[in-house]
This record gives structure tokens, C-alpha cells and sequence, in this order.
């Protein structure tokens, strides 16, 4: 099958290769001339484990190709996904800028009935808007598609590969069986395709993250009333996930969540039902909970230091969670910003984020090329992602090279009693501090 996929990011890259992987003829469209380059030349804008492998693949097979040109890449496809950036607004809503002027770009560059598949996150009502555009314009028969992404930064090639379900919103019984044609290699296992209408689809992706954000502030908040009764939030988290209606994922308290999906998603939900007359206070709430969290490590050094000016402190991790590049939402942007504006000095080190962190912060703090040179002379640590390669240090060398052996950790690695045996101050988030 012949596929255009316009937009290059996580979804898109990650899409269009794993649909060229399984023998289609993909062309991946960006209107970024020189990522465009650099994906010819191997070289791609995001870490995700794997995927480089599979891009080369591909492209050494002919079966996946990349340019800037539009047209050349829809005229002969038979599907187009679209798979561009829906921002933030001012006000929480999603901006549809980019989809709708994809969309009408598709309109012009069409030359044959084509499915065009918002992959997109996109509110509800979208799937109309693309449709009403791209009728303005052409003539030539098409359909759209509603087929959200649920791929997690870090396992994205898994997610698509392996997913535990497909979700396609379309009343078209002709774009059904050729979605339907499309994902097949993908769900051999008996993991179902979805099919509902396309407000349905779209919906479904929002309320999906909105849950998951949930879960996240939730069990921040039980992580608080923990230390504030003298509970200890590991033992209540197991009390809880062994209950199967509950489970253990997402019951994890740390410094809050980030990354590109739930703060926007659970914004532009929140946004949804106020334009629709509906007051979504639990998902306000959840919001709110969560910019708390992400200052939470920030209060208690200046609790524990008072004053941080002049004072010198190491943050290990900075995207939002292990095995991305990706820094937006992260909440260690919060902790080195706030540290930074206290008249800190701050020593970072993150296995892949290092471009990603010099382009927000510059050369305001020090990028250490390992852990260990994060930590030389420093007053504190503060853990931020919870990084394979920072469960197991060398604790006698860490505190040898700490000015003070003081730990925040924003993600439980640790546990009180190992860190009591080392004669390491610690503090967690719910559980009891050393």
C-alpha cells in the first residue's frame, strides 16, 4: 500500500516506519527542510530505543523515503496519515492550525479516492473540521479517518508493533477495510481493532490520558497524606495494586508528570467540556495537584538548607521520564529553573536529554557528561528520572565526591533503609525521610 505520513515527530516517524516495515511504500513529509536532511542522512530528532534501526532498515530497503514536498508524497498515496504537532493554546484548547492547514494541502495534492487519517491528537469534532476543509478544495472522492495514537515515549516501537488495541473512528465501510487491511500484521495476537464512529475515536484518546494523569496526581496526594499520618506510600501502593480492579501501573508517586501528551491532553479535555457547558473540576483538580508536585523537592531544600544561594547541587535525570529525549512538561525544567532563581548553581546529567536541556537552559548550568562529575563538590542531589543506570551507584564514591550526602529523590528509587545504612539524608515523596 502506498502511505504518506505528513509530519515527522514521535507519531509520525514512529508510524511511518513501522508501516513500511510490514511492505508498504512510505514517504514521511515535513515542512522542516533540514530534518528532512539529517533523516536522509540517518540522523533523527528524537531518541526512542530501536528506532534508528528500523529507519535504516528501511531505507536501505527502499521501502521508506522522506521529503519536504508535499504533493509529491500525497498524489499517489493511498492513505495519508496526519500526524502533525496540536500545541497548546492560550486557553488549553488544542491548537488545529497545522492539522487544518495539512488538510488543505491534501485537498490540492489528492488525485484519487484517498483515506486521510487524523493520527493527529485532536478534540472532538475534529474529523469534520478536516473533512469540511478538504471538501472546499477538491472534488476527488476521500474519507476521514479518526485513529488516535497511544504510543508511550520510550516503548513507542513496541506500543505500535504489539498494541493492545487499534482504535479507528470512520463511518465509511470503504475506509474501514482498508484500515482494517492496514493494521492487520499489527493485532495477529488477538488484540482487537476498535471501530466507532469518529467523535467517539477522538474522545477516546483524551479520556484514555485523562485516567492516566489521574491516577499519577492521585497517588500524589495519597503519597502526602502518607508522611503527613506517618504511612509509608510503597506499602499502601501495594495494598492498592493488588486489588485487580485497580492494578499496579501509574500508581507511582514522584514529581509529577510531563511529556507531550498528558498536560496538553488533560488542558484541551478540560477545555472540551467548558465549551460544551461542563465545569471538569476533578481534572482541574488533577492539573493543580500536579504543578504542586512538581515544586514539591524545591520546598524541601529550602527547608532542609534555608538559604540556596551559593549553594551547589547535581540533578540526575532530566526528561520527563526514562528512555526519551523528551524535556516538555518535565518536571525537572520546574526544580533547575526554581534552583536557578534561588542563586543556585546546578550540575546536570541525563543519558540522551543533554540537546534538549541546552536548548532551554543554556549555558546557565553544567552539563556532566556522567553521574559521578554531576556530584563532584555538590551539596545535594536531586533525582528526577528514574533512569536504569541510577538504581544501582556506587554509594561510597557518591558520597565521597558530595560536599553533603543529601538526597531528594523525586522517584523512590531508593529505599530509606539502604540509604539509612549509608549515612545518606534522604527524602522521598511519601515515604518516611532519613
Amino acid at each position: 500500500m502506498r502511505i504518506a505520513v505528513i509530519g515527522t515527530g514521535y507519531v509520525g516517524l514512529v508510524a511511518g516506519t513501522c508501516f513500511a516495515d510490514t511492505g508498504n511504500d512510505v514517504v514521511c513529509v515535513d515542512i522542516d527542510e533540514e530534518k528532512i536532511a539529517g533523516l536522509r542522512r540517518g540522523e533523527l530528532p528524537i531518541y526512542e530505543p530501536g528506532l534508528k534501526e528500523l529507519v535504516d532498515r528501511n531505507v536501505r530497503e527502499r521501502r521508506l523515503s522522506f521529503t519536504s514536498s508535499l504533493p509529491e508524497a500525497v498524489g499517489p498515496a493511498e492513505v495519508v496519515f496526519i500526524a502533525v504537532g496540536t500545541p497548546e493554546g492560550e486557553t488549553g484548547e488544542a491548537d488545529l492550525a497545522h492539522v487544518l492547514e495539512a488538510a488543505r494541502q491534501i485537498g490540492r495534492a489528492i488525485r484519487q479516492y484517498t483515506v486521510i487519517v487524523d493520527k493527529s491528537t485532536v478534540p472532538v469534532g475534529t474529523a469534520d473540521r478536516v473533512r469540511e476543509e478538504i471538501a472546499r478544495i477538491t472534488d476527488v472522492e476521500f474519507d476521514v479517518v479518526s485513529n488516535p495514537e497511544f504510543l508511550k515515549e520510550g516503548a513507542a516501537l513496541e506500543d505500535f508493533l504489539k498494541p493492545d488495541r487499534v482504535v479507528i473512528g470512520t463511518t465509511s465501510e470503504r475506509a474501514r477495510r482498508i484500515m482494517a487491511d492496514l493494521y492487520a500484521p499489527f493485532v495477529r495476537t488477538e488484540h482487537p481493532i476498535l471501530f466507532m464512529d469518529p467523535r467517539s475515536a477522538e474522545l477516546t484518546k483524551y479520556a484514555a490520558n485523562a485516567m492516566l494523569a489521574t491516577r499519577i496526581s492521585f497517588m500524589n496526594d495519597i503519597a502526602l497524606l502518607c508522611e503527613r499520618v506517618g504511612a509509608d506510600v510503597d506499602q499502601v501502593r501495594k495494598g492498592m495494586g493488588a486489588d485487580r480492579r485497580i492494578g499496579y501501573p501509574f500508581l507511582f508517586p514522584g514529581v509529577g508528570y510531563g511529556g507531550s501528551c498528558f498536560p496538553k491532553d488533560v488542558k484541551a479535555l478540560v477545555h472540551t467540556a467548558r465549551d460544551h457547558g461542563l465545569d471538569f473540576e476533578l481534572l482541574r483538580a488533577v492539573e493543580r495537584t500536579n504543578e504542586r508536585q512538581k515544586g514539591l523537592l524545591l520546598m524541601r531544600a529550602v527547608k532542609h538548607f534555608g538559604a540556596l544561594d551559593g549553594r551547589t547541587f547535581a540533578v540526575w535525570g532530566l526528561a520527563f521520564k526514562p528512555k526519551t529525549d523528551d524535556m516538555r512538561e518535565a518536571p525537572a525544567i520546574t526544580l533547575v529553573e526554581g534552583l536557578l532563581g534561588k542563586g543556585a548553581k546546578v550540575r546536570v546529567h541525563d543519558p540522551v536529554a543533554h540537546r534538549s536541556a541546552r536548548r532551554l537552559f543554556g549555558e546557565r548550568v553544567t552539563y556532566a557528561s556522567t553521574p559521578y562529575e554531576a556530584l563532584e563538590g555538590v551539596d545535594a542531589l536531586f533525582l528526577m528520572t528514574e533512569w536504569n543506570e541510577f538504581r544501582h551507584p556506587d554509594f561510597d564514591r557518591m558520597k565521597a565526591l558530595m560536599k553533603e550526602p543529601v538526597i531528594f529523590d523525586g522517584r523512590n528509587v531508593f529505599s530509606p533503609e539502604a540509604m539509612r545504612e549509608r549515612g545518606f539524608i534522604w527524602f522521598g515523596v511519601g515515604r518516611p525521610g532519613i
